[in-house]
């Protein structure tokens, strides 16, 4: 009588498991094919997935869609065993109940952190107490007149010596330019030069886009947002797709973040700044949170500051050229205006 040996039953359960992942995955590939409309159909079983993989090329569109079409709130249904389900709102009233009125009632939790694990306890992932010291910490900062006087010196600066040349030199080429991904390099530039007091000249004529890991983090977090919980996490475990991308941006955003603290570290011990001195929001967290200014502590909360900086700007100009492309009595009554600011 033959034994069955361990090493034989492993391979066993793993070619059975194989074999129904596969035969899985090609059916919700198959639904997700034939789900274009808005609204999204609830199979049984997978719930509400197919149609969000298919329109995950246009998944800002396809939410707004499918808002729009059932009253700015939306109840969507993920896989029974995936624990995705969500309520999705644009509803300002809602938006001003969850986020204003009643925010101590909706902490974010430990799912929330667990997708965006990458950011730490920065504001992002904070809730209560450590939340609203992160807020009313960072809203002074910013508030203060000396950081708005730097903003607008590191803005007018980055204008001049960075975009406006990477302009002029595709204009004089008569080249095609992403001015989106220039617009985003703009932002990063800025937010890092505000935030870590440090330009990663990502806007050059003849620079690489440096903010590609955050990139890859975003998309990441929109993922693990889309796919079920075990499916992304089996990815991570195995270290491929769209996780194995995560892991080794996370390393180079945390290099890159140790490199600013040390060195702004070295530069205030060397340099004995002055108090009152402001040259980055580093610095001031490093002297306005004497007690806690742990490499962890100011990592995570530059992070979540250098996230949000990178892409609110950005996103907001983009959407303001594109609509002004589509107008051209708009654009014809501003370019006066703009030809008076730049003479002046």
């Amino acid at each position: 009588m033959a034994i069955i040996r361990y090493p034989e039953i492993v391979v066993v359960i793993c070619f059975i498991f194989l074999c129904f992942w596969k035969l899985f995955s090609s059916v919700i590939w198959a639904a997700a094919k034939t789900e274009r409309r808005s609204t999204p159909t609830n199979w049984p079983v997978i719930g509400m997935i197919p149609g969000l993989l298919g329109n995950v090329h246009r998944i800002h569109e396809f939410a707004s869609d499918v808002l729009q079409e059932n009253g700015c709130t939306f109840a969507l249904k993920g896989p029974w065993f995936s624990c995705m389900d969500m309520l999705v709102t644009c509803d300002p009233a809602n938006i001003h109940h969850v986020l204003s009125k009643n925010f101590s009632n909706y902490p974010k939790g430990p799912k929330f952190n667990e997708k965006f694990d990458i950011l730490g306890d920065g504001i992002f992932n904070a809730d209560s107490e450590l939340w609203e010291f992160h807020r009313k910490t960072t809203m002074s900062l910013i508030s203060n007149a000396k950081f708005l006087n730097l903003l607008e010196t590191t803005n007018w600066g980055k204008l001049e010596k960075g975009l406006v040349p990477v302009l002029d030199h595709v204009s004089e080429l008569g080249l095609q330019v992403d001015l989106q991904d220039l617009l985003q390099r703009f932002s990063y530039d800025t937010i890092c030069i505000l935030a870590l007091g440090y330009d990663p000249s990502s806007l050059c004529i003849d620079g690489a886009p440096s903010d590609n890991v955050f990139s890859d983090a975003e998309e990441a977090f929109l993922y693990r947002h889309i796919l079920p919980e075990s499916y992304w996490k089996l990815q991570r475990w195995l270290q491929i797709g769209i996780e194995k991308k995560l892991s080794k941006g996370a390393e180079t955003i945390d290099h890159f973040l140790a490199h600013c603290i040390s060195l702004k570290r070295q530069q205030l011990l060397e340099n004995q700044e002055e108090e009152d001195d402001f040259d980055c929001l580093l610095t001031a967290f490093m002297q306005v949170c004497k007690e806690n200014n742990s490499d962890k502590f100011l990592r995570d909360t530059l992070l979540s500051l250098v996230f949000a900086g990178r892409d609110t700007t950005s996103v907001a100009l983009t959407w303001f050229f594109w609509l002004v492309a589509r107008n051209s009595l708009v654009e014809t009554k501003i370019r006066p205006i703009g030809d008076l600011v730049a003479s002046r």
